[in-house]
């Protein structure tokens, strides 16, 4: 599955995974205005063994087909006591 995705301007560490280039028409225009302006990080052949630095292939693979997009937000900051 072809993957296509986008960083956000004006959210740190916050990608839009699409399957297709430039279409938006399946993200809610709510999400599209907090993510703000999207720039092309990257493309790439998404199979279930390919690794990702933060999702399961499988569940970025489901939400594309389900959803037409997956959302990436950075991680949560752990407080160390």
């Amino acid at each position: 599955m072809k993957c296509f995705v986008y960083r956000s301007e004006r959210r740190a560490d916050t990608y839009l995974y699409l399957p297709r280039a430039d279409d938006f028409s399946t993200v809610p225009e709510a999400l599209m205005r907090l993510f703000g302006k999207a720039s092309l990080a990257l493309e790439f052949e998404l199979t279930p063994a390919r690794k990702l630095a933060q999702a399961e292939p499988r569940q970025v693979m489901e939400s594309l087909r389900e959803q037409g997009f997956y959302l990436q937000m950075p991680p949560a900051n752990e407080t160390l006591i």
